[in-house]
């Protein structure tokens, strides 16, 4: 499969590297951030946003896409953030064109579905995409998409026209049915020598079941064993609790691709082959034990796994559980938590530059950002705007906003784990800061990791928080959320290659080796506490080196100095702050110190953060315990919140760690 992943993206990388394509400038510029123009706080009591809402944010996000649009002619092609984004050379500019029109397509099909009149800019959009989707097959226009070649792999065009697929059968009577027969059968034939053709094993055989799947719709003669054998391999690769293995991560693919296309396509293809159709049902109906634990007390989603550029695709398929209509789904928690999402990017003033979605997370920001990423791949969150294919009276639209399990079930001075079973997923929530936290896979080496993502910082971390978002690594060794050892070369080599053990009475068992000398091991054990987690971990080195541990950092926020603290009530605590949050680092046992550190360039949210690290120099084998903690506002931390560990014995063999709590609770972990 890594020789088809390969050779999907070859064309990024062979061919020369000069760019001299003129990308236009804005018309004018739009509003920074979205303000819901008539709220409704009696359905919406906590967003304000309701059927209506969401359209109003879906042309609030194109209307800033068409100001690059001023004539039908113009392509959806944006200013290019980050040279490790494609286009790099002309070659590349016709697929980023592309990108630009199928996925805006996310937010204007939907728009057109509700309004084929949709004007913005002084355009048409439904005569602008139309006439678009003709400049795609024809051989004059500088957008012209030549058929598959006989001996062609899949490419970035197989992707683009599986969401142009969905678009149209979206938006048919708008998009599709003006077109004159010749041109629908030219269409077909271009659309359709990707879509029969091979695929990936992953996601991304989705692209051809819809190609596929609109075109048979329509009379055509179409490759059903490529469908039907898609379907399958998709329906395979479903683990459990509504996730599936996007060969091989875990990640918001499995959400915002297989939760989402699976049940769209049981909807409007399913009756090809129901028995399909009803398993992509089922599997949909799996995650919502599990699924809306993710996100934090307010709805936000969490900062994890690539395309993070993508952000609030992430939330379709709580939507899309609209397609149940089952009344044991809190479809007011699900619209509450897809609402909030939304306005968590729409709000951010760093959100949009050039009236464009940045590359990043808030802002701009390289280190989430992959090398299969153009400026319009941004678009893909317009997924979301799908929860507009169900009806006003679909129960995710009329049900009343609430908090689910954060207002009763989700109690104060407790923490919750939900672990699955099936992937090793651990989801915990915690209510004092109404937080939630991901423990999830990683177990890539760099050296094999030719896209330069599943061994990165997106996948790499101990955990990942709602409230916490993650920082990158720094060349000087600073590391947050996880383990960073002096190599055999002098750098600061951080964890990636995880083995999950177990996760017994609350405790989440992994062990790790360093990718450049596999005899350096690591046994971690995490024990999740209602405002942080006791960390018991023990290395074993051959030679003597240097490792550290990073807490979670905290950005700078507008005028507010950054704090640090000393306990009189923990003298080893080491306790930061930035106004809005607090984190403490105790380290309880063999470290040889901890101190605050301020990186710079390395943050998603603000230049400058606020970092503590412990560190150790080690030679053998070595135990380390240590509390991270975490609290909301400027109180500072109780004896009771830092003092939360009465005694600590280690083995003389170092191979276990009895732990007595301050309630007289004893944890017993074997190393």
């Amino acid at each position: 499969m890594k020789r088809l992943q390969k050779y999907a993206l070859a064309f990024f990388f062979l061919l020369p590297t000069t760019l001299s394509a003129q990308i236009a400038t804005p018309t004018h510029r739009i509003e920074q951030t979205f303000t819901v123009p008539t709220p409704n706080y009696k359905i919406s009591p906590y967003t304000g946003l309701d059927r209506q809402g969401w359209i109003d944010a879906a042309e609030y996000l194109l209307e800033g896409a068409f100001t690059y649009i001023r004539n039908i002619d113009d392509p959806m092609y944006f200013p290019k953030q980050f040279e490790k984004t494609y286009p790099r050379n002309e070659g590349q500019v016709p697929t980023a064109k592309l990108e630009g029109f199928c996925r805006t397509l996310f937010l204007a099909a939907p728009l057109l579905k509700e309004n084929p009149d949709l004007t913005l800019n002084g355009i048409k959009v439904a005569d602008y995409y139309r006439h678009q989707l003709l400049n795609l097959i024809n051989p004059q226009s500088p957008s012209y998409i030549k058929h598959r070649a006989p001996n062609g792999g899949p490419s970035q065009i197989l992707v683009e026209f599986g969401a142009l697929a969905i678009s149209l059968s979206t938006a048919k009577n708008v998009l599709w049915d003006p077109l004159t027969q010749a041109q629908k059968d030219e269409l077909a034939a271009t659309m359709l020598s990707y879509g029969n053709g091979p695929t990936i094993g992953s996601n991304w055989m989705f692209f051809n079941v819809f190609v596929i799947s609109f075109f048979k719709e329509q009379g055509y003669e179409v490759n059903d064993w490529r469908m039907e054998d898609c379907l399958k391999k998709l329906l395979a690769l479903y683990r459990g609790e509504g996730w599936y293995n996007d060969a091989p991560a875990y990640d918001y693919y499995s959400m915002w691709a297989f939760q989402m296309y699976g049940p769209i396509w049981a909807q409007m293809y399913g009756h090809f082959y129901p028995e399909y159709a009803a398993q992509f049902m089922k599997n949909q109906l799996d995650l919502v034990d599990n699924y809306p634990y993710m996100f934090n007390a307010e709805g936000r989603m969490n900062m994890w796994g690539r395309s993070i550029p993508y952000r609030f695709g992430a939330v379709v398929p709580l939507a899309l559980l609209g397609y149940q209509k089952d009344a044991d789904i809190n479809y007011g928690w699900m619209r509450r938590i897809a609402s909030s999402t939304l306005l968590q990017f729409l709000q951010n003033p760093n959100f949009l530059e050039d009236n464009v979605p940045t590359l990043g997370f808030y802002g701009p920001y390289e280190p989430a950002v992959q090398i299969y990423s153009c400026r319009g791949s941004v678009y893909w969150c317009g997924k979301a705007f799908l929860a507009l294919l169900l009806p006003a009276d679909n129960p995710f639209w009329t049900a009343k906003e609430n908090n689910g399990p954060w207002d009763k079930e989700l109690k104060k001075n407790h923490v919750y784990n939900k672990f699955q079973p099936a992937t090793n997923l651990l989801i915990t929530d915690y209510p004092n800061v109404g937080g939630a936290e991901m423990r999830s896979w990683c177990h890539e080496t760099v050296a094999n990791d030719w896209q330069k993502f599943r061994s990165s910082e997106n996948y790499n971390k101990l955990a990942y928080h709602t409230e916490f978002p993650w920082m990158a690594d720094g060349k000087n060794g600073e590391v947050s959320m996880n383990y960073a050892t002096k190599n055999d070369k002098g750098q600061w080599e951080v964890l990636r290659l995880y083995t999950f053990k177990s996760f017994e009475e609350g405790i989440y068992r992994r062990d790790a080796e360093l990718e450049t000398n596999r005899n350096i091991k690591y046994r971690l054990a995490d024990i999740p506490l209602p405002n942080g987690v006791l960390r018991i971990d023990k290395v074993s080195v051959p030679a003597p080196t240097t490792i550290r541990l990073g807490h979670y950092t905290l950005p700078k926020v507008a005028d507010k100095a950054f704090t640090i603290e000393k306990s009189n009530k923990m003298a080893e605590a080491v306790i930061i702050g930035n106004g809005e949050y607090k984190l403490a680092t105790v380290p309880l046992y063999g470290w040889d110190n901890t101190s605050v550190h301020y990186p710079t360039g390395l943050h998603p949210v603000s230049d400058q953060c606020s970092l503590i690290m412990s560190e150790k120099a080690v030679d053998g084998e070595h135990i380390m315990v240590t509390l991270h903690l975490w609290k909301k506002g400027n109180k500072p931390f109780s004896k009771k919140e830092l003092c939360l560990v009465k005694d600590i014995k280690v083995s003389d063999d170092l191979c276990s760690v009895e732990v007595t709590m301050s309630d007289n609770t004893v944890k017993t972990i074997a190393l």
